[in-house]
């Protein structure tokens, strides 16, 4: 199989097939890493461009990694070390690095939409690394990755999301992804952080936390989005981890064997407890394994690989 699209900017507009393809095509990449060299030719000869306008750890070096353990050449530029800092516009950036000729263009933006605008214009696929509170696609994608490798599937699970919703391009993505594999889901947060009409998207919403993690088989904690808030939605970190962070007192009312996932940075102490995010129910570092090999499978079958 292939997939037959240039671009990956959102999970809202892949289907359950292209979906599946990705994951499998991932579980194959898994063993690479594994290796004592950690390469393979598949991409030799092929450039991968990483232009972070966004300050990210876990996304670019995962980046970075896939693509070099396929043998691509790897270029990494950031919005402070590039002419964006001379007044170029990003329209500018992209389309001199268009005339580089590299093959794949990954892009992390703070404003949403600008993958979008960029796959319009330019010949080159793009991988939408995450766009304002938009969508964060290949974290979904990890993900999903990582509840089917623990749970073997995800149709049927119950799959609760706790906090800062409204900011999140990642619950957006994986409310998106979750949804059409068949999984159950609920939100919980604050108020504030709560958008209107998200039921809209298949959710069920839950103002008190205890309520969203009851029966839950994946507990997914998301970070506070301080730096995408025009204003204080909450009191204080220390009212809100009162109300809304996980630890040993309310993840009794999940299930016994709950899985819990965090996409990083974690704020200890405020979304999760530090001895649950270290604990044996977190999956949260094999989050981190899989990104890299749903990366390469991006990277492998938008360069024309197939399965």
């Amino acid at each position: 199989m292939k997939l037959n699209r240039k671009d990956i900017l959102g999970i809202q507009e892949l289907s359950v097939q292209e979906i599946d393809l990705i994951l499998e095509t991932a579980d194959s990449f898994i063993e690479v890493s594994t290796r004592e060299i950690k390469k393979v030719p598949t991409l030799r000869g092929k450039t991968v461009i990483n232009l972070f306008y966004e300050a990210s750890t876990r996304t670019r070096t995962s980046f970075e990694i896939a693509a070099k353990r396929l043998s691509a050449d790897t270029i990494n530029i950031s919005a402070s070390t590039s002419s964006v800092v001379k007044g170029e516009t990003l329209i500018d950036t992209a389309k001199n690095l268009e005339a580089m000729n590299p093959d794949v263009i990954v892009i992390r933006h703070s404003a949403a939409g600008a993958p979008h605008m960029l796959a319009g214009i330019l010949r080159q696929s793009i991988i939408n690394a995450g766009d304002g509170a938009h969508e964060h696609p290949t974290q979904a994608l990890l993900d999903m990755m990582t509840i089917r490798a623990k749970r073997g599937r995800i149709a049927g699970l119950k799959v609760a999301i706790v906090g800062d919703i409204a900011h999140s391009r990642v619950a957006r993505s994986n409310i998106h992804g979750l949804t059409k594999m068949g999984a159950q889901v609920c939100v919980s947060g604050p108020a504030t952080m709560i958008p209107r009409g998200i039921e809209k998207m298949g959710v069920v919403v839950h103002m008190r936390i205890e309520e969203a993690i009851r029966d839950a088989d994946i507990i997914m904690m998301l970070r506070i989005q301080t730096e995408r808030e025009k204003q204080n939605i909450f009191p204080s970190l220390r009212e809100y981890a009162q109300y809304f962070s996980l630890n040993r007192k309310n993840i009794g009312f999940a299930r016994k064997d709950v899985l819990i996932m965090h996409p990083g940075p974690i704020n200890r102490g405020v979304e999760i407890s530090p001895d649950l995010a270290d604990g044996p129910h977190s999956i949260i570092l094999e989050q981190v394994t899989n990104g890299v090999a749903v990366r390469m499978a991006l990277l492998y079958l938008l360069t024309g690989g197939t399965t």
